[in-house]
């Protein structure tokens, strides 16, 4: 019986382990990680990964503000290079636009839309991607 028992923990053991490796190895490995760069009170409510694994552009909200902000956020930092994060009220025909050469992040950048959509996005380098009307509401 003993045997048994020690038999079944040591399956059980193997199987939680290949679960826990199946699940680390889910995860990209060359995705950029927001680092706060709104400011406190700014929670992530939509991000995208540009192509290349060069970063990711992250859409942030702050209720106590009704502020939205975005950081567009390289994966790894290195030689200067061409980083942009902007963002618009969907209702608006003028970008607020954060531009440069960076070594790490573009942005932050703010609008107040509490009630509206967005529209935002970044570039990394010769990679740009944006969206169009999100986060209504």
């Amino acid at each position: 019986m003993k045997k048994l028992l020690l038999k079944t923990a040591l399956i059980g053991a193997a199987a939680a382990a290949a679960v826990a490796g199946s699940m680390t190895m889910a995860l990209p490995a060359s995705a950029a990680t927001y680092g706060g760069q709104c400011g406190s009170g700014y929670s992530v409510v939509n991000s995208f990964h540009l192509p290349d694994s060069r970063g990711t552009v992250f859409l942030t909200y702050s209720s106590a503000t009704g502020k939205n902000c975005v950081a567009t956020v390289r994966t790894t930092s290195g030689a200067a290079t061409l980083v942009e994060a902007y963002l618009k009220k969907s209702s608006s025909s003028t970008w607020i636009k954060d531009s440069g050469n960076y070594t790490s992040y573009a942005g932050p950048i703010y609008v107040s839309a509490a009630g509206s959509c967005v529209d935002w996005g970044g570039t990394i380098g010769t990679a740009t991607q944006y969206k169009k009307g999100t986060n209504c509401g």
